[in-house]
C-alpha cells in the first residue's frame, strides 16, 4: 500500500470511530445523570471509594454502576485507580452540592426530560421550523416551568447555579452609575443583582420576578442590607418606571422575535430619558464563531423558541422596540453586555 492509500485508509478509519461514537454519544448524559442523581460526586468527597461502597450507600447495583462510572472515566468524570476505587476529578468536584461554584443543577436541567425529549424530536423541529416542545409536553417550555412544581424548581436552581459561575465577571465588565436605581428583570433568585449592589455602596436594586421566584430569593446579605426590594410582576406586561439601569440577563436569547419586541417595547416604556437596557447575552460574530455558542443556538431552537445573535439582529431588534443600540462591553465570561439606550 502506497503511502497516500494508507493515509487515506487511516483517514477513514478515523472518520468512522468518530462518527459512530457520535451517533452513541447519548449514551454519554445518561450515564452522567445516573451519577449525579445517586450524588457520587458527594460521596467521594472525602475520598475514593469501591463501586461496592457506593453501592452500598446508594442502593444502586454495583457491578452496573462500575460499569457506568468506568465509563465516565473515559471522559475525565472520576478517575479509577489500580485497587478499582474512584477519586473524584475537576470535572466530578464541580457536580458536588455542596461547592460555592457548583453546576450540579445545571447538569440535572440539560439531561431533564424537557431536555431529552426535544432533542429526540430535532428532525420534527427542523422540518416544521418551531420548537415541538408543547407537542411534547403539552404547553410551551415557559408555561411548565412556571408556578412552583418541581419542573419550576429545577429551571430556576439551573439558572441561578451557571449565574454563579459567571456573573461576578460581567458585573464588573461594567460601569455602573454611583447611584440610582438597578432593576433586574426575570432576575431569578438575586444572584446577580446581589453581586451588583455589593460591588457598588449607593446603588439600589429592584428584583422583578414571578412571585413563586420571589419566594426563593437571595437577597438577603447583610452587605447590601436596607438597598433592595422585590417587586412581582410580568415583563410581558410592564416594566417597573423610574429605573436608571434595566437589566435582561439570559433573556432574550431564548425568545422569539415577537416576544422579544413585547418585552423590549415594555422597557423603553419604563426608561427615562437617561436610562439604560443591559441585555447580557451571547453575540455571534461574523466569523469563526466559538462552539459553545453554536451548540447553545441549536439548544435555543430545540426547547425554546430563541436563537442566539448578532450584533446587526440586536440592533435591529432594539431599533424595532424604540430604542438604540450603543455599545457592546465584551466579558470575560461568554457572555456581552448589549447597552442600550432611548436617544
Amino acid at each position: 500500500m502506497t503511502d497516500d492509500k494508507a493515509q487515506q485508509a487511516a483517514q477513514i478509519a478515523a472518520a468512522i470511530r468518530q462518527v459512530l461514537g457520535d451517533s452513541l454519544g447519548y449514551l454519554y448524559p445518561a450515564a452522567l445523570r445516573v451519577a449525579i442523581r445517586a450524588r457520587i460526586p458527594d460521596h467521594l468527597a472525602a475520598g475514593p471509594r469501591t463501586t461496592g461502597q457506593l453501592a452500598d450507600a446508594t442502593g444502586l447495583h454495583a457491578p452496573f454502576l462500575y460499569r457506568v462510572l468506568r465509563f465516565l472515566a473515559t471522559r475525565g468524570v472520576f478517575r479509577e485507580d489500580d485497587t478499582g476505587a474512584f477519586h473524584l476529578t475537576p470535572a466530578a468536584q464541580v457536580l458536588r452540592s455542596d461547592v460555592p461554584y457548583s453546576v450540579r443543577t445545571a447538569a440535572l436541567l440539560f439531561t431533564d426530560e424537557m431536555y431529552w425529549k426535544s432533542a429526540e424530536r430535532l428532525e420534527d423541529t427542523v422540518r416544521e421550523g418551531t420548537t415541538v416542545f408543547d407537542d411534547i409536553f403539552g404547553v410551551p417550555v415557559f408555561d411548565r416551568v412556571d408556578g412552583d412544581g418541581a419542573p419550576a424548581v429545577l429551571f430556576s436552581e439551573a439558572l441561578d447555579s451557571l449565574s454563579m459561575t459567571e456573573q461576578a465577571a460581567i458585573a464588573d465588565s461594567y460601569a455602573f452609575p454611583p447611584a440610582g436605581t438597578v432593576v433586574d428583570l426575570a432576575g431569578g433568585t438575586g444572584g446577580f443583582l446581589r453581586t451588583v449592589l455589593a460591588r457598588n455602596p449607593k446603588l439600589r436594586g429592584v428584583l422583578f420576578e414571578r412571585a413563586p421566584v420571589l419566594a426563593r430569593h437571595r437577597l438577603d446579605d447583610p452587605a447590601i442590607a436596607g438597598r433592595w426590594e422585590t417587586l412581582a410582576g410580568d415583563f410581558y406586561e410592564s416594566v417597573p418606571a423610574g429605573a436608571d439601569v434595566y437589566v435582561l440577563k439570559r433573556i432574550v436569547h431564548d425568545k422569539s422575535r415577537a416576544d422579544c419586541l413585547r418585552i423590549l417595547r415594555n422597557c423603553r416604556k419604563a426608561m427615562g430619558e437617561g436610562s439604560r437596557l443591559l441585555i447580557v447575552d451571547a453575540v455571534v460574530p461574523d466569523k469563526d464563531v466559538p462552539p459553545g455558542i453554536v451548540l447553545s443556538d441549536v439548544l435555543m431552537l430545540t426547547v425554546f423558541e430563541g436563537k442566539e445573535r448578532t450584533k446587526d439582529e440586536f440592533a435591529s431588534l432594539l431599533g424595532e422596540a424604540g430604542l438604540n443600540l450603543l455599545r457592546i462591553h465584551p466579558t470575560p465570561a461568554s457572555l456581552s453586555i448589549i447597552e442600550a439606550g432611548t436617544g
